[in-house]
């Protein structure tokens, strides 16, 4: 049988949600391992609204669940109906979503709050023994649940390939080891079952943010 998977988003659009180019490379890598993706967002409203073409928060309001239907193309569930018992594994892609909408990380960093909801998730598949794959800035939920877990979000030394490597640094002060790597890696936390990969934390190009992704779905896959 086909292995289910649980995709969480965050909203639509780089800025204010799930960045789009990740949700789609896991939507597209599972399908071609023969996965059945099951697409889940909070329905809630979204910190705020950005303008993505002038980089600027909006007076609108939208709700995240609504938004990241557009990337579902409609199919997609409340998170509050997600049942880990049915589920193979959990993916998160990233975005400032998942550090505005899931989390306050965006806002308090280390000492964020994250969503009841994404929260009680996340445990329920860590206690369930079923594998979490994480890409971009996701990684900072596990970090903040899961003290001593292995993630990365690339490297640690800020640069202009690596512009939020700072992130790293929060990541260890909240007692995570972090695992530098390439762009293409990936890395697996096999005591909490955890594969983590940096996509857009890099400056790099789309394939290769693509292409890491894809190791990481195979891997949660390989787990699952």
């Amino acid at each position: 049988m086909a292995k289910r998977v649980a995709v969480v988003l965050a909203g639509c659009g780089v800025f204010d949600g799930s960045e789009v180019h990740e949700a789609s490379a896991v939507l597209v890598h599972l399908s071609r391992a023969g996965a059945q993706a099951e697409v889940y967002a909070p329905n809630i409203p979204q910190m705020h609204v950005v303008d993505h073409v002038k980089g600027q928060p909006t007076a609108e309001q939208r709700n995240v669940l609504v938004e990241s239907a557009r990337i579902a193309r409609g199919n997609i569930k409340d998170l509050a109906t997600l049942d880990v018992k049915g589920l193979d594994a959990l993916i998160i892609p990233g975005g400032f979503g998942v550090a505005k909408n899931l989390s306050t990380w965006a806002t308090q960093g280390k000492n964020c709050s994250i969503s009841k909801e994404v929260e009680g998730v996340l445990r329920a598949f860590h206690a369930a023994h079923k594998p979490i794959g994480l890409c971009c800035i996701s990684p900072v939920l596990a970090a903040k649940i899961f003290p001593g877990c292995e993630v990365t979000v690339g490297h640690d030394t800020e640069c202009e390939q690596w512009p939020y490597a700072k992130t790293a640094e929060a990541m260890k002060e909240l007692g995570c080891r972090h695992v530098n790597s390439q762009v293409t890696e990936v890395h697996v936390d096999a005591r909490n079952r955890l594969v983590t990969t940096s996509a857009f934390m890099c400056n790099a190009p789309i394939h290769d943010i693509h292409d890491g992704i894809g190791k990481m779905v195979r891997e949660v896959l390989r787990l699952a």
